[in-house]
């Protein structure tokens, strides 16, 4: 049974920085894309930063430069730092590996941790 479990939301003033884990179970992780999504109150989930099996990795431009994605392939998980937080990034976050073969497309989310912006 796969299972994606996030921590590291929480409450942090504007500028501050949090990091997310998102740790995978039941997978093979390293053949798997890694991604963070994100979904505020009243609008569409978005995707924030993208990392694939083989590292390349991508950002919304709301993001670049402030977030980084990285991933620990022996730990099985997936991080989100996020650094000069603004309220505007405050959101229900969510890790999502996918992966893609000749057979069936995987696709497993996690259950969403709250980032709150706020001083």
């Amino acid at each position: 049974q796969v299972q994606l479990v996030e921590s590291g939301g929480g409450l942090v003033q504007p500028g501050g920085s949090l990091r997310l884990s998102c740790a995978a179970s039941g997978i093979i992780f390293g053949a798997y894309s890694t991604d963070w999504h994100r979904q505020a109150p009243g609008k569409q989930r978005e995707l924030v930063a993208a990392m694939t099996s083989g590292g390349s990795t991508n950002y919304a431009d709301s993001v670049k430069g402030r977030f980084t994605i990285s991933r620990d392939n022996v730990k099985r998980t997936v991080y989100l730092q996020m650094n000069s937080l603004k309220p505007e990034d405050t959101a229900v976050y969510y890790c999502n590996v996918h992966a893609t073969t000749r057979l069936r497309n995987y696709d497993y989310w996690g259950q969403g941790t709250q980032v709150t912006v706020s001083s």
